[in-house]
């Protein structure tokens, strides 16, 4: 069965997060978008929500290497009317308060999500 529909989970490789710091950052784009989806009333969205779900919720995680890159994968995701997310760390830990770290794309139909993220490469 063919996935059509997909989360793509977009971290800054320039950051040289630990593993575990970048499994957080995911984590936290991740359930945002769904949050922002849940709270949205858009109804699309929420049928995209549940056709992912019972598909699996298939994600996958990608990279840029610049803040300015992260924040251009945002910006054409809210062009394209997707549900999205864009992490700022708290900064307890390892980076700086407001750092941007991730951004959630979807989720949304495959062919969506790829024409934001579909020429990233895996993390």
């Amino acid at each position: 069965m063919p996935w059509e529909y997909k989360q793509s989970i977009v971290l800054r490789k320039d950051l040289r997060m630990s593993p575990g710091k970048a499994a957080a950052q995911a984590a936290h784009a991740s359930c945002e978008a769904v949050f922002r989806v849940m709270d949205s009333g858009n109804r699309e969205w929420l049928a995209w929500l549940r056709a992912w779900k019972v598909e699996g919720q298939k994600k996958i995680v990608l990279r840029v290497n610049s803040e300015r890159e992260l924040i251009q994968v945002y910006t054409d995701a809210v062009a394209l009317g997707l549900p999205t997310s864009l992490v700022e760390d708290a900064g307890l830990t390892q980076l700086p308060p407001g750092t941007k770290t991730a951004v959630a794309v979807g989720p949304a139909p495959a062919q969506l999500v790829d024409k934001v993220t579909g020429s990233l490469r895996l993390y």
